[in-house]
């Protein structure tokens, strides 16, 4: 995710949920398509269950033009 202009932040793509892969970001929130949960950008702390625990923080860095798994 990226919650400013050159801060990057990387989570899970798995739903805490029942494991569904993430769908999509939109308005600040990483959101699940199969139950309706939504995920803060900044943190991955609930925003919406049904989740109840935050999405794991994935460590990643900028190298060029690309943001990888650091």
């Amino acid at each position: 995710t990226q919650p400013s202009e050159g801060e990057f932040l990387g989570f899970s793509a798995i739903c805490t949920h029942q494991g569904c892969t993430v769908a999509s970001v939109d308005d600040g929130e990483i959101r699940c398509p199969c139950h309706g949960s939504r995920y803060s950008i900044e943190d991955g702390t609930v925003v919406n269950g049904p989740a109840t625990q935050p999405l794991p923080e994935v460590a990643v860095s900028v190298q060029g033009d690309e943001i990888v798994r650091a």
